[in-house]
């Protein structure tokens, strides 16, 4: 499912029109978004939570070339699903 799919399953199961729909999927995913960049996590308990983790800096290897390159730290987003999500997938 693609995100203009994902706004007509909001719209039709919402009762929305579809432009409503954008609009709360972009402000859902804007708002997931300046949390993580604050450092909080976003719990949506039955369906999962969003985190941020660091990554350490590591050494890697260039596949063109076989020379080792560094690769920075960095922050990741992670989604954990919930135990109804989990359930429900299988």
């Amino acid at each position: 499912m693609n995100k203009a799919e994902l706004i007509d399953a909001i719209a039709g199961d919402a009762n929305l029109s579809k432009a409503d729909a954008k609009r709360a999927l972009e402000a859902v995913t804007s708002n997931v978004t300046k949390a993580l960049k604050g450092g909080n996590k976003v719990a949506l308990i039955g369906f999962g939570t969003f985190s941020i983790s660091n990554r350490a800096a590591r050494s890697g290897r260039n596949p063109q070339t076989g020379a080792t390159i560094q690769i920075k730290a960095k922050k990741v987003a992670k989604f954990k699903a919930g135990a109804a999500l989990a359930k429900a997938v299988n």
